[in-house]
């Protein structure tokens, strides 16, 4: 099988890293690069220098018919509000597509509108949209013809609490998420001075206070796993690092649990999935063991004293937050080995 890929969105961070990984799948083709910005025609290396000599492809303006003659399936890294008016005509030419922005990834379209201030045009798509978490809905995707592929503070965080919350063992259905992010979450074209060099050197810092627009993305998915509703208080951070997040969730127990007892629990209910290592018990995970790869690392540990649960979890929020996982999306929508392209070690140091 070679199934033909269509990127829109290309020079971006995430979609250079679909890039990255898409070169050397053994079972897909690039096919088509796009931009919604310009209309210039740039070679790969002019957009993405790193990439240089790995492909003759070219990034090329936005062309919906010559998606819909020539590919399979397209991935739209694009800016929020945008694929909600690209998908519906790649649907009805019969091109699957894989969302990597936020347009689908809410069921409830008054939620989007209230947290992203945009009107959704193509509510009727939000009931077929598979929130593309394979951890979470790998049944649901094999069948899939549109995927919301998560945030990558919620993939970071669903991860970290899924099989605590499967436990019902926590006292309150209220649950604190502290993470941090390298700056390339802000994507590529972000000119705010927060973002300049000097100003990120050095500097640590929190944004989104009580207002991040991931937080009724993650208390859908935590709700959903509960199957009670979940409210969550979500802060995130941004280190001056490249790329990365680790998250840190606490959540107070019911009643007394070992930790050993409890890092069992953790240990089973990953031990068939190919991309998420529980780490040895006591050992917190290190945002250095997962860069550039498509792996999460997880670990859970116990306040005795005080009967809290701490979820820490590490992801690379370009990769298995963003480009690999919406690749591991494709490759269980088009009945591929799930790791097919996928199994790269981090980069270390």
């Amino acid at each position: 099988m070679s199934i033909k890929v269509g990127i829109v969105g290309a020079t971006g961070y995430t979609g250079g890293e679909l890039v990255r990984f898409l070169l050397h799948h053994p079972e897909a083709e690039i096919v088509h690069l796009m931009r919604l910005t310009s209309e210039a025609e740039l070679t790969l290396e002019q957009v993405h220098p790193h990439l240089h000599r790995l492909s003759q492809l070219k990034c090329i303006p936005m062309n919906e018919e010559a998606l819909a003659r020539d590919v399979d399936v397209v991935f739209l890294a694009v800016p929020h509000g945008a694929a909600m008016n690209i998908a519906p005509r790649l649907l009805e030419a019969g091109v699957r597509v894989i969302d990597l922005s936020a347009d689908f990834r809410l069921k409830d379209a008054r939620e989007f509108e209230v947290w992203y201030h945009t009107k959704h045009g193509a509510t009727h798509l939000l009931k077929e949209a598979v929130y593309g978490l394979p951890e979470v809905h790998r049944e649901e995707i094999r069948d899939a013809r549109l995927i919301a592929n998560p945030g990558c503070y919620p993939i970071s965080a669903i991860i970290a609490l899924m099989p605590l919350l499967k436990m019902k063992i926590a006292r309150s259905k209220h649950i604190l998420i502290d993470s941090k992010s390298g700056i390339s979450g802000a994507g590529r074209t972000k000119l705010s001075i927060d973002y300049h060099y000097p100003e990120m050197f050095g500097d640590f810092k929190p944004y989104g206070i009580a207002s991040h627009r991931h937080t009724p993305e993650i208390e859908q998915e935590l709700s959903l796993i509960a199957g009670e509703k979940i409210s969550v208080t979500f802060t995130p951070h941004l280190l001056p690092v490249s790329r990365g997040i680790l998250t840190t969730a606490y959540v107070q127990l019911e009643n007394k649990i070992s930790p050993a007892e409890l890092y069992e629990a953790y240990v089973q209910a990953y031990s068939n999935e190919p991309f998420v290592r529980v780490l040895p018990m006591g050992v917190a995970p290190r945002l250095k063991s997962v860069i550039g790869s498509n792996f999460c690392d997880v670990n859970i540990f116990v306040d005795e004293r005080t009967n809290c649960a701490i979820a820490i979890s590490v992801i690379d929020n370009l990769a298995k937050g963003a480009a690999s996982n919406a690749i591991q999306n494709m490759n269980i929508m088009f009945g591929l080995d799930e790791c097919c392209g996928l199994l790269l070690p981090a980069i270390s140091p």
